[in-house]
């Protein structure tokens, strides 16, 4: 559940200079490609064993697959109490916040890059709701930036003790040279905006005055600003504490529910190989190329587990469960939070639009 936002930032009314970029049509014909390949060579040649495991549908325990779903609902929880931590001391209600979460969940499963747009529908919603946009802007970069550190670390730190156990895989090594790359370029940020702020604020500026659709004066502000986000909460040691726990435990109990449904269908698996399997899959379905790692996930997931010793039936039945879970049902959900909160918003404007038209107002 990797979701990496990105900082807003509001631009004057000049007109912009355009920005080289694919035509839509292409774009969308690359995704579907690369969707397609994915699905043809990594995820299809892995269902031809799994028929034989199809009778194992019949014998699933409720109570196992209840556990699942309730895990999956704590991971959603836990990313909730994430994203309230990151926005503190504005943090709107938990419901409203957990509805936005749906909401972005729901768009970035079926948007290649979805984070992006995710990102955006959740600092225009927060804004709506009170919270400061320089505050929104930095909730929703710390956020997902935040989270992918979390899962990188846990990557690594599980990754040391499989290495020794059973050996090194070529990708292991491209996914971890991945996440160095991500460490360097969060702490390398946080460090220039934090420890180097006037060097970035000039940088910032000298970039500015060639872009006229950029006010100098507006992206300092807003720079100054974010580095006070920063600093208030590395300076709150508790809240920074509890960001990092949340953020750990929504990948933590995401991982449970895949666990709990290999246990489904017969097998049990060391929670190392697992959390090895489960942060290999995740650090490589970040690349952008399908919407929140379609095929991707599965791809990986499913050999890497196999390599771990869960017979190949069991294995393509648990990572389809799972998927079921934590992909495709939260598309709905997030449909149906995505449209109360946009039913919201017109509530809100038709009032604001009544209250203006009043005599006398």
């Amino acid at each position: 559940m990797l979701n990496c936002g990105k900082v807003v930032v509001e631009m004057t009314t000049e007109p912009a200079k355009r920005r080289f970029r694919l035509p839509k049509e292409i774009r969308v014909i690359l995704s579907v490609g690369s969707l397609i390949f994915i699905i043809e060579y990594l995820v299809l040649p892995q269902f031809a064993s799994a028929r034989k495991s199809l009778h194992l549908l019949t014998g699933l325990n409720p109570i196992i697959v209840a556990l699942a779903f309730g895990l999956e609902i704590l991971a959603i929880y836990s990313y909730v109490e994430l994203t309230r931590t990151v926005l503190y001391p504005y943090a709107p209600s938990r419901f409203n916040t957990m509805r936005v979460n749906l909401a972005g969940l729901a768009i970035s499963h079926v948007v290649p890059g979805g984070n992006a747009p995710a990102g955006a529908l959740a600092y225009r919603v927060f804004k709506d709701l009170g919270v400061p946009k320089e505050t929104a802007g930095f909730g929703m970069a710390a956020q997902g930036s935040g989270s992918a550190v979390v899962l990188n670390l846990l990557f690594w730190s599980t990754l040391v003790i499989s290495i020794p156990l059973h050996g090194v895989n070529p990708v292991y090594g491209f996914a971890a040279l991945a996440g160095v790359f991500l460490l360097l370029a969060f702490f390398g940020t946080i460090l220039l905006i934090t420890r180097g702020q006037r060097h970035a604020d000039a940088w910032i500026r000298t970039l500015a005055r060639h872009i006229p659709a950029i006010d100098q004066d507006r992206v300092s502000s807003s720079l100054r600003k974010i580095a006070e986000r920063i600093t208030l909460l590395i300076n709150n040691r508790r809240n920074l504490w509890w960001a990092f726990t949340w953020a750990a435990l929504n990948w933590l109990f995401d991982a449970a529910c895949l666990w709990v449904c290999l246990w489904a269908f017969g097998t049990v698996v060391s929670p190392i190989d697992l959390l090895v399997a489960y942060g290999l899959a995740n650090v490589l379905a970040a690349i952008p190329i399908t919407p929140a790692g379609l095929g991707v996930v599965e791809g990986v997931l499913i050999p890497t587990l196999v390599g771990f010793g869960v017979p190949h039936g069991q294995a393509i039945l648990a990572v389809l469960s799972y998927r079921l879970i934590n992909f495709w049902i939260p598309i709905p959900v997030g449909g149906v939070a995505y449209a109360s909160l946009q039913w919201r918003r017109t509530s809100t404007n038709s009032k604001q639009s009544g209250s203006s038209a009043t005599p006398g107002a």
